[in-house]
């Protein structure tokens, strides 16, 4: 009887401890599925979110069309207003520059008639009013045509007399398309010009570095006017990294700012 009873004992001890195991491993299996299950589903969750905050509206739509046409002109020029102003002026014996415009930066630049002074058509032929285009005057034909791709600087450079030649550079480039002198000027037109740049003992360069360090941005145009009978100015055209621009009249014999105004479109 004793042997029997423990026998009888052994086995129910060994079947135990055979139960204890078989649901050790059916809970070890239990949590490893479930791990997976999570690690899984965190995995997929890790590729949805980068992407919603990846995804952000274009910033060129948030731009009015004055600023895209700036944008867009700007972007591809590659010669600065100082390299333009002194290709133009070299291109007239002791000339001084009295006006340099970036066409197409603003509004009015669209409407300018390719021929500079308005007199000749490009090829040279009579123009519209019967009136020949001025020839034997010096003046250069152009090397290439005005109305070619790509953006331009358009400058007026006087004599000492005040007679205005008119030098259109490639901004890609920096050559000259170019360089004539206008023929609608008469002896009040020169001494008008030269009176002005008699009065105007700061050059358009300083008045353009002047604009620039009250705004920063790139220079589309510089211009000599008279400021309604107080003297003379210098009006500089200055495009911000926002692409509004900004027009300054800057005192063209002490460099002060008289007056500045940004364009809202």
């Amino acid at each position: 009887m004793n042997s029997a009873s423990s026998r009888s004992r052994t086995l129910k001890t060994v079947g135990a401890l055979g139960m204890a195991a078989a649901t050790a491993v059916l809970m070890t299996g239990c949590g490893q599925s479930s791990d997976s299950a999570t690690s899984a589903a965190t995995s997929e969750a890790a590729k949805v979110v980068p992407q919603k905050q990846t995804t952000s509206p274009s910033a060129s739509a948030q731009l009015t069309e004055d600023q895209q046409e700036r944008k867009k002109v700007l972007d591809a020029t590659k010669v600065t207003f100082d390299d333009a102003a002194t290709t133009a002026t070299g291109e007239v014996a002791g000339g001084k520059l009295v006006d340099l415009d970036l066409e197409g930066v603003d509004d009015d630049d669209n409407d300018q008639s390719p021929s500079p002074t308005g007199s000749g058509s490009p090829t040279g032929s009579a123009s519209p009013t019967g009136s020949a285009s001025p020839t034997g005057t010096g003046t250069s034909s152009p090397s290439a045509s005005p109305g070619a791709d790509g953006p331009v600087w358009v400058a007026e450079v006087a004599e000492k007399d005040g007679t205005i030649h008119t030098v259109r550079i490639n901004a890609v480039d920096g050559k000259v398309i170019e360089a004539r002198v206008d023929a609608d000027q008469d002896a009040d037109d020169k001494k008008q010009t030269a009176d002005l740049l008699a009065q105007a003992t700061q050059t358009p360069q300083q008045a353009a570095k002047v604009a620039t360090e009250k705004k920063k941005g790139t220079v589309t145009s510089v211009g000599l006017d008279d400021n309604e009978g107080n003297g003379v100015i210098w009006q500089v055209d200055v495009v911000g990294s926002d692409w509004k621009k900004t027009t300054f009249d800057v005192d063209a014999k002490n460099d002060t700012i008289v007056r500045e105004e940004t364009d809202k479109d």
